[in-house]
């Protein structure tokens, strides 16, 4: 292909996997569950409404809980706010752990994805930038198994800052050896894959927008919009021609 983008940097999260669909597996598992085992026929469903509206707000946690203390205490809270009586730990854990071996098992890549991301990295380095908790997001990349179509991965929980944040950005080129100026970053979510892919000015940014939403005035702009990640190498080719023109 003989690109001037030299990087690609892509998202993980509902750009190279479905995470919003997996995670709605696993919920309908434990509605399953919950009205078969608990005979909870209509609360289930609400139960597990309030869970994700909790995940939706999750803040990052202080460094002395672990992820898995933090979401079950969602599911927990969920159930006593649904239920009331005493909290019932015991099938918040069951719903917690039921629900995540769930959406872990259907966090999968593709097989288009996967040609893509293997004929994309004979041009250029491809690097995985995702935000989020250690844990979690290590457990997603060991579940998708992704590793080996990667030149590197960086997860925001690792590091000092997450996306949007310019040092994230700089910490991956670094570790590529290549400059903002070579890189391009592909995600999902204009706030934080987009925000700072302008930010660290980088080459180009490109959002994926599956739904075809538009975005409010105030959004960063992207300077692409594809509705699958699969359109991005005849995008990067497009880019390189308006690159050569201008050069």
């Amino acid at each position: 292909m003989g690109l001037s983008v030299r990087a690609v940097f892509f998202d993980l999260d509902n750009t190279l996997i479905d995470t919003a669909g997996a995670s709605r597996k696993g919920m309908l598992e434990v509605i399953k569950l919950l009205q078969s085992k608990y005979h909870y026929k209509e609360e289930a469903e609400i139960i597990c409404d309030k869970v994700q509206v909790k995940l939706s707000q999750e803040c990052l946690r202080p460094s002395n809980t672990c992820i898995t203390d933090q979401r079950t205490s969602h599911w927990e809270e969920a159930i006593q706010e649904t239920k009331g009586g005493a909290a019932n730990r015991k099938l918040a854990e069951e719903c917690y752990f039921l629900w995540k071996s769930t959406r872990l098992q259907h966090m999968t890549l593709a097989e288009d994805v996967k040609a893509m991301l293997t004929e994309l990295r004979k041009d250029v380095c491809l690097l995985l930038l995702t935000n989020g908790d250690r844990q979690t997001q290590r457990e997603k990349i060991e579940a998708c198994a992704c590793q080996s179509y990667f030149d590197a991965i960086v997860v925001g929980g690792e590091q000092k800052e997450e996306k949007p944040a310019p040092s994230i950005f700089h910490y991956c080129c670094d570790l590529l050896g290549v400059q903002p100026g070579d890189c391009v970053m592909v995600g999902d979510t204009l706030e934080t894959d987009i925000q700072g892919g302008l930010n660290a000015g980088l080459k180009a940014t490109v959002w994926i927008n599956k739904n075809g939403i538009m975005p409010l005035k105030s959004s960063p702009m992207p300077h692409y919009i594809v509705s699958s990640v699969l359109e991005l190498p005849a995008l990067l080719q497009n880019i390189d021609c308006k690159v050569s023109m201008s050069d």
